[in-house]
């Protein structure tokens, strides 16, 4: 089915002072973001459909609330970002990447509660599962097609999502699984959540997980061991993620106590803001998937591949939403899609798996 309307959520920042109301700095921003990217404004503004004169106005009119210049200008060398405006762009990066897919969930949230409104309304199937660039494509290529069904979405750590499963909150759930040695312990601590004889697994990728470090790796960082260092930084994931369970592993078997990375107990909440984090130089490494650090322009040290699967009731696989939604998952165009993702494999997308088959154990 497809939507009457797209609710859609997304941060915004407000420059103001006591008593004032806040100006937007979505345009600045934008333009920021344009300049950086074409190295001139005359670009810039074209790229952001604003006249020469008007994004001019605009940049003055911030230079002189924020007090500082935005930017530098060299004759023949184009015009660069001045640290200030890098700094403030670096900063929204930060937080489109922590907050969009928390406003995602609730604007998906949203979407379902006003849908449920609407006369002949159809069933959603309901997803729950961790951020990840697999599940944004779904909920993409969902949403562009006139036969999927709708998607209610909310992001959950593993855990979340599959407490979720079994209290019949959700027809999906989301969970990421090691290949080799992290298998069995990771496996483990989803147990009380799993029901091997009633659940089916949907294999919907195999991702590339491992360190991110700045390009060039200045620190010379080439494994888990050197988040020992006293003069390394780590950025972690947030209390609960399979993730961050992932990397207590990887330190006990490196014989490395918590106390000593530094950073252990800052947290994010995505890949992205792991990235982000790491880029705009508050921390030297982090783990997380290659996609998140290519778009970053980070270097990636690789340490595991993981396969993402969805856990649902046999039962529900003969729903008709059911049997679209795994339709669309072995399309070409969404395998294609995934297949371009940087430290993806989707060569077994959308196979339909028993415990067995996939683990080899009942």
């Amino acid at each position: 089915m497809t939507y009457k309307f797209r609710i859609g959520l997304r941060p915004a920042w407000l420059l103001g002072s006591d008593g004032e109301q806040g100006v937007s700095l979505q345009e600045v921003l934008a333009l920021l973001a344009a300049i950086d990217a074409t190295g001139h404004i005359a670009g810039a503004c074209k790229a952001c459909g604003l006249s020469y004169r008007h994004g001019w106005g605009v940049l003055r009119k911030f230079e002189e609330s924020f007090g500082t210049a935005l930017l530098i200008t060299k004759r023949r060398q184009g015009t660069q970002l001045s640290p200030f405006a890098q700094r403030l762009l670096w900063a929204n990066r930060r937080i489109e990447a922590r907050l969009m897919p928390t406003l995602e969930s609730m604007a998906s949230e949203l979407q379902e509660e006003l849908e449920r409104l609407l006369p002949q309304g159809e069933p959603h199937v309901r997803l729950h599962a961790s951020h990840g660039f697999a599940v944004e494509a779904l909920m993409h290529h969902m949403s562009g097609s006139g036969h999927a069904p709708g998607m209610e979405l909310r992001y959950r750590t593993a855990i979340e999502a599959l407490a979720s499963l079994e209290r019949h909150e959700c027809d999906l759930a989301g969970f990421q699984v090691p290949l080799g040695e992290f298998e069995a312990p990771i496996m483990a601590r989803y147990a009380q959540w799993l029901d091997v004889d009633n659940y089916r697994l949907i294999h919907l990728a195999v991702r590339n997980t491992g360190l991110f470090v700045e390009p060039g790796n200045p620190k010379n960082i080439r494994g888990i061991t050197d988040l020992a260092r006293p003069d390394v930084r780590f950025v972690n994931r947030q209390i609960g993620s399979s993730t961050r369970y992932l990397v207590s592993l990887l330190l006990e078997r490196a014989g490395i106590p918590i106390s000593a990375v530094q950073g252990y107990e800052t947290n994010e909440f995505t890949h992205m803001a792991i990235a982000a984090h790491i880029a705009s130089g508050m921390a030297d490494t982090g783990v997380g998937v290659e996609t998140a650090a290519c778009r970053f322009g980070l270097a990636f040290i690789p340490l595991v591949r993981e396969r993402y699967f969805f856990a649902v009731h046999q039962s529900s696989l003969a729903q008709p939403a059911m049997q679209e939604l795994l339709r669309l998952m072995r399309s070409p165009e969404f395998v294609g899609y995934l297949r371009q993702l940087v430290g993806y494999d989707a060569r077994h997308t959308g196979e339909l798996q028993t415990f067995e088959q996939a683990f080899g154990r009942g």
